[in-house]
């Protein structure tokens, strides 16, 4: 008898990317654990089963990159007989399966990013519509991701998003405030709401948007202590949301606005429906509503046609404004996007280089806001333990994007999971130490 016949399948799914494909691989994982299967995350190369599937990134170049080589390297494993199957999914798969298919043919299968019944299926598992918001989270136990939209509506130029995730389609109120109480059963203390664009959300389903409405009914749930927000787009943002966050103290003051650049010239061939004046209102607005909110925004340099002008506004804007948290990216020059049709002509080397003073500028920025929290306490959530400290987060910092809370765990203990009062004693550009206040 072949042992090979006797060896029980094990899958392990590899994420790339963003939140929103940790989401996908959470309820694909759900999926299959409902229908008996072994299945885990990320598992290390030891016990990582014979069964593989990658859930693929197409965003940027770099994203792009990192994604064909996992797929080649597991590809190369396959053909050495190290694993039996391999399945790709996600962004890069959506966009572009028959090149994939023709350049990596030994791959069982592609999907796309709407095709999880197929792709359970291929797995030997069956979709459970029961399981609605029914998901194996692969994030520390405290807090978890809440798509409430896919897709995307906006015109933006340069972005592919749409090409890979479609149009935008909200979830119902009723479904996320369920899947928000079977997370706080099972432990999370914090939400993060997610989606391509949050303050699109409702338009299809409510004919309005209805991000405060959605808002007023999680704080509801109980168990969840923090709800925080992730990706609204600054055109058309529900004013009303802002009233909610002051009045409700479960809505952390914290807001991921990626606002992409400020020179109007360049905001215009984005295709952002904003300009310079009304965004500079719009985030003077942000800090008179909620005093002490935290801002966290995302910019493109090197956009074609970009001048040293135009980048010279950027950097007085990001003096100006001084984000609590920002990142900064290289534009990427993106097939079937408006702005491929644009001449790249921003050199490499220049883009980098934009991008690198950029980030020493808000470097200095927040060197300078981490000091004024010195002598300062906040309730902070502990994630996880580290060598030697124990790290946390304050409410206006998000995971692995933003600023973590240290604490020494030669001197204090906290326990994982829990919110402490964190006294800071000391500061870096990115980092805060602090000790517990009893």
């Amino acid at each position: 008898m072949r042992t090979k016949s006797l060896k029980k399948n094990k899958i392990n799914v590899i994420t790339l990317g963003c939140s929103k494909n940790i989401y996908d691989s959470e309820v694909l994982m759900g999926q299959l654990r409902a229908s008996g299967k072994e299945v885990q995350h990320e598992a290390p190369e030891k016990e990582e089963g014979n069964i593989i599937v990658i859930n693929t990134c197409g965003f940027i170049d770099n994203a792009k990159a990192e994604s064909v080589n996992m797929i080649l390297e597991y590809a190369d494993k396959k053909d050495r007989g190290l694993v039996d199957k391999v399945f790709v999914t996600g962004c890069l798969s959506e966009r572009y399966r028959p090149d994939l298919e023709k350049e990596i043919p030994n791959i069982d299968q592609y999907f796309g990013t709407t095709e999880l019944p197929l792709l359970l299926k291929a797995l030997g598992a069956d979709y459970k519509h029961e399981l609605l918001g029914e998901r194996l989270t692969t994030t520390p136990k405290n807090y978890a991701y809440l798509k409430i939209a896919e897709g995307c509506d906006r015109p933006c130029s340069f972005c592919a998003i749409p090409l890979m995730r479609g149009k935008h389609v909200s979830q119902p109120i009723e479904k996320l405030v369920k899947e928000a109480q079977t997370l706080a059963k099972d432990g999370v203390k914090e939400l993060i709401l997610i989606a391509q664009d949050l303050t699109y959300y409702g338009l299809d389903l409510y004919k309005k948007r209805n991000l405060g409405e959605l808002l007023e009914a999680l704080v509801k749930v109980e168990g969840i202590e923090w709800i925080r927000l992730h990706y609204a787009f600054p055109t058309g943002f529900p004013m009303d949301v802002l009233e909610i966050m002051k009045r409700e103290p479960k809505i952390c003051n914290y807001i991921d606005i990626p606002l992409q650049h400020i020179s109007d010239q360049v905001l215009k061939s984005m295709r952002r429906g904003t300009t310079q004046e009304k965004t500079t209102k719009l985030l003077k607005d942000f800090r008179e509503a909620v005093p002490g909110m935290a801002i966290r925004t995302t910019l493109i340099v090197g956009y074609p046609g970009e001048t040293q002008e135009d980048f010279e506004k950027l950097k007085d804007f990001v003096q100006e404004m001084k984000f609590d948290r920002l990142g900064c990216f290289a534009y990427s020059h993106e097939e079937n996007t408006h702005a491929y049709l644009l001449e790249d002509d921003v050199p490499d080397e220049v883009k980098q280089q934009r991008a690198n003073e950029i980030m020493e500028l808000q470097s200095q920025i927040s060197w300078d806001l981490n000091q004024e929290k010195v002598g300062q306490s906040f309730k902070c959530i502990i994630d996880r333990k580290e060598g030697g400290h124990f790290v946390g987060r304050t409410e206006f910092d998000s995971p692995d994007v933003d600023n973590e809370v240290l604490i020494d765990a030669t001197k204090h203990y906290v326990k994982t999971g829990d919110f402490v009062m964190v006294k800071i004693i000391e500061a870096t550009e990115f980092d805060l130490y602090g000790e517990p206040v009893n």
